[in-house]
């Protein structure tokens, strides 16, 4: 038997849990900030709940790339592709929640497609959505959430905005039939990744005659220039898409605007988003795939009811696993603040020990009895920042040897002067 992992998918060690820990513990903290609430769904759906045409939509890659499995009844389930469709289910089943709802999910999602840097089978989202608001408010909110979010990270990243209607509305105009409409968004929304060329070889083997590809080369284009976009569009849902990217753009200020920027093949692969899309990069970094992404869907919710009503609903989707990989700095070892290291004096110790965990200082000690030169070492290695000998010389005088292990700096300290050392560092 060979151990290894499923192919995609990872054990993380203490040093990445901590890294990925600290992620959440950020990200947790900005969406609190804005009124928002946890939830948690199951990981397992039922099969038709995600490859619903207004959830997956049976054209995208996500479907394809959906695991699939049955119960002991023999009944279609799947591993859930993200957090949406689940709060979507979520929402239809439990229609008198109050609205606005605005709920944070963290969970892992499962999609079996193609791995590389970045990108994984099973990997973990962070989803903020806002359900039951139509102003482009919401927009804002969850791109300045972003924003916030890129800043506390020192993250030099950009969001790039769309809507898709002002998409639909431009691909009409152009000859793309409603059955073509979802497959030729996929092509575009390969643009950035694959190229022009690729894209329109892409649209010619789905069978978009060669009049409607020049109709989409022409506004490929023009790819981040939405002024010339704006001066050619005469689709009435493309002018719509048009007036809510301007009144989106319009609420940011002149340093946000550099890092929120319109890029026309931006559509999202998803079939059930109906307007403004977004998604996040980072620049000069090794991860070309985006750390976070979203959109409007204000059909998907209501589809799921029986009187079939539109719901709005936008959310982003922050990647875990991407953003983790993204970040160059040395990963914590431990969590580890102050190491307590006994000289025959263990039943003293663990009163000690007991006083700084009471002062929420994360405390450990030695339990194997090593010499103080191996647990120097120990304490060493896994980067912890101060050591704290107690001997029977510290024990009379009720005075232990704080240690800084960075400086090696030694000091004689009471148990109130090290705890206020520790909290104040």
């Amino acid at each position: 038997m060979t151990l290894q992992t499923p192919k995609g998918m990872r054990d993380f060690n203490p040093e990445e849990k901590i890294l990925r820990n600290e992620i959440v513990k950020t990200l947790t903290e900005i969406f609190e900030l804005y009124g928002y609430v946890p939830l948690e769904t199951p990981i397992v759906e039922r099969y038709d709940v995600l490859s619903a045409k207004f959830a997956a939509g049976e054209q995208s890659d996500v479907l394809k790339e959906t695991f699939k499995l049955k119960d002991q009844g023999n009944r279609d389930l799947g591993l859930r592709f993200d957090l949406t469709v689940p709060l979507a289910r979520y929402i239809a089943m439990n229609q008198g929640l109050k609205m606005p709802f605005k709920r944070f999910q963290i969970g892992e999602v499962f999609r079996d497609g193609p791995i590389k840097l970045g990108r994984y089978r099973e990997f973990w989202q962070f989803d903020v959505d806002a359900v039951g608001v139509k102003s482009v408010l919401a927009e804002y909110e969850l791109i300045k959430i972003a924003l916030d979010f890129f800043k506390e990270m020192n993250f030099d990243a950009y969001i790039q905005v769309n809507n898709r209607k002002l998409v639909e509305g431009i691909l009409i105009d152009s000859g793309v039939k409603e059955d073509q409409m979802q497959s030729v968004m996929i092509s575009i929304d390969k643009l950035e990744r694959i190229g022009l060329k690729e894209v329109l070889i892409e649209m010619e083997k789905n069978n978009i005659d060669g009049k409607t590809i020049n109709n989409i080369k022409r506004f490929l284009s023009m790819d981040d220039k939405l002024e010339k976009i704006e001066k050619i569009i005469k689709n009435d849902i493309a002018k719509q898409g048009l007036k809510e990217l301007k009144e989106l753009f319009g609420l940011f200020g002149k340093k946000e605007r550099k890092d929120v920027q319109f890029r026309f093949s931006l559509v999202r692969g998803f079939g059930y988003y109906t307007g403004t899309v977004f998604e996040g990069f980072l620049r000069k970094n090794e991860i070309k795939s985006s750390i976070c992404g979203g959109g409007r869907y204000d059909n998907m919710i209501g589809n799921y009811m029986e009187e079939k009503k539109e719901i709005p609903a936008i959310g982003i989707s922050f990647g875990l696993d991407t953003i983790a990989d993204a970040i160059k700095t040395k990963a914590k070892k431990t969590n580890v603040k102050v190491y307590l290291i006994p000289i025959k004096t263990e039943d003293k110790t663990l009163k000690i020990i007991e006083e700084l965990r009471k002062s929420k200082i994360n405390s450990d000690m030695d339990m194997n009895q090593r010499n103080l030169s191996k647990n120097l070492d120990y304490a060493n290695k896994l980067d912890i920042p101060y050591v704290l000998i107690i001997g029977n010389k510290e024990i009379k005088v009720k005075k232990y040897t704080l240690r800084d292990m960075k400086t090696g700096k030694e000091q004689m300290l009471d148990i109130k002067q090290i705890i206020k050392k520790l909290c104040s560092s």
